[in-house]
């Protein structure tokens, strides 16, 4: 009977991390991998577009800058999207707000579909903005609401799960992007549209599954909810010691507010979070693993692969991300956070080195091309296993409850800002350092593990009330040499 309530929990909690990913940041990468394949088919569509309306065709700098426009309309959107996950998860809850992101979706899948037969560019570029804030909003929401719903010995590895959705869309986008599927020029409305397949899976399978139990008690104070959910997720064997524990939570964090963005920086008990959150939330996007993807298609011709090949080599690239992610996922309760973190950080600056010696070689001796196609997929192994995953947990992990939100707002703005950023700036760094590329990225990897092995502390298999003792230890070192103190501080809530 154990067994099967066993075998009945852990298909809930599945379904639940299913349906909360294909809808979440598989999203996110799907749209950031599908939108390579149709790069010429789409400025081709903009100039035709622009003589039909004008007699004239676009100067090539205009049709770059209307592209450029639709790519970095994306991570644009992404940082609105951020900015919405706090209101919409506490005034929503997190189930409702990943459902609610649908309509972002549905919106751009159909400007995306129509744009062609409407003759508008402008409908590309106001999609790719919609799907954007979709993005952004559901990669904040998503982790909060798996790591709230898991219970503790499995919360890194569902908190993982993010990152394994994120490898696999962009691996999907890549395969349905080849030219014998929807990569066919003349396919891309199709392509661009196809975002909406997902969006509809988590439609139907979300609803059915329960939400967040730590929103439903110390959020909105449903016990009765809050009971029923962990019964779901958990069966009724621990159900009793962890309602008490919530119970705990709720009666300390009464008569208390959700904490505004802002705050965070100005609350010394949060110092080592906020400044966690920021170095290594900066870290991961400034690693250089975005930069991999982008320079992956050259080292693969200068290595000799055929350019009508190259497409098939860089699915090796998504393969990689998709296998380390669910290595991760396996290894992060057994290592711990740390481990991954600091192991990934430093087998990326290791990889990344001896890239740039093989590209600044690669003319030299001819097995030179070859070794750095093996660094590209060694780096992209080591960012998967540690810092791509990882890195999602923190804000859910390190801060409390009424924290928690405000911390997804800051994390995922600056994530989305940096995107932009080295989006924008990386064919200008790409030009300026040439084969020394990665040498600025390479440094950003140190720190990631200096930091890490100084500064961060391991939550492995510790309740929510343990790691809030522990931080308040490490921002009040001297507050912890005198008496105990008899609870926590943080008053856990989201009430706006």
């Amino acid at each position: 009977m154990r067994a099967l309530q066993r075998l009945i929990q852990g298909r809930v909690l599945l379904l639940t991390t299913c349906a909360a990913g294909i809808g979440g940041t598989f999203q996110f990468g799907y749209n950031l991998s599908i939108i390579n394949a149709p790069t010429l088919p789409i400025q081709e569509f903009i100039n035709e577009t622009w003589w039909l309306r004008t007699g004239q065709p676009l100067p090539n700098h205009l049709v770059l800058f209307v592209w450029s426009l639709i790519v970095s309309l994306y991570p644009l959107g992404g940082l609105f999207g951020a900015l919405l996950t706090g209101p919409l998860a506490v005034l929503l809850g997190r189930k409702k707000s990943l459902l609610v992101n649908n309509v972002f979706v549905v919106a751009a899948a159909t400007l995306f579909g129509f744009s062609r037969q409407a003759g508008s560019f402008e409908m590309i570029v106001l999609g790719r903005l919609l799907m954007g804030i979709s993005a952004g909003l559901s990669m904040n929401v998503q982790p909060m609401y798996l790591g709230e719903s898991a219970p503790k010995e499995l919360r890194g590895a569902v908190a993982m799960t993010p990152a394994i959705f994120t490898a696999l869309g962009i691996l999907i986008g890549q395969v349905v992007g080849l030219r014998e599927l929807l990569g066919d020029p003349g396919a891309w409305p199709l392509l661009l549209a196809s975002c909406l397949v997902p969006g509809l899976l988590q439609l139907a399978s979300l609803p059915l599954l329960p939400e967040s139990p730590r929103y439903l008690l110390i959020d909105r104070g449903d016990t009765e909810a809050c009971l029923a959910a962990l019964q779901r997720l958990r069966g009724t064997a621990d159900v009793v010691r962890e309602l008490e524990e919530l119970e705990e939570e709720r009666v300390a964090c009464q008569d208390q507010r959700t904490r505004r963005p802002w705050e965070l920086f100005q609350d010394r008990g949060l110092r080592r979070q906020v400044m966690s959150l920021v170095v290594l939330g900066s870290a991961v996007e400034l690693c250089g693993n975005d930069s991999v993807y982008a320079y992956a298609s050259s080292v693969f011709q200068a290595a000799g692969i055929p350019e009508e090949k190259v497409q098939y080599a860089v699915l090796g690239t998504g393969s990689c991300e998709l296998l380390a992610a669910c290595l991760s996922c396996v290894l992060i309760e057994r290592s711990g956070r740390r481990v991954l973190l600091i192991g990934g950080y430093c087998l990326m600056t290791c990889w990344g080195s001896i890239f740039t010696v093989a590209l600044c070689l690669q003319s030299s001796f001819s097995w030179m091309p070859y070794l750095a196609m093996s660094c590209i997929f060694a780096f992209i192994l080591s960012f998967g296993i540690g810092p791509a995953g990882v890195t999602g947990i923190l804000a859910t992990e390190l801060f409390d409850q009424k924290s928690r939100p405000a911390a997804y707002m800051v994390g995922g703005a600056l994530v989305w800002t940096l995107l932009f950023l080295v989006g924008l700036g990386f064919p200008f760094i790409k030009e300026g350092l040439s084969h020394f590329l990665y040498m600025p990225f390479l440094a950003f990897c140190v720190c990631g593990a200096i930091y890490t092995g100084f500064f961060l502390p391991e939550t492995k298999g510790k309740t929510f009330l343990e790691i809030s003792e522990e931080l308040h230890r490490l921002n009040f070192p001297r507050q912890s040499q005198g008496p105990k103190r008899m609870g926590p501080e943080v008053i856990l809530s989201t009430e706006l």
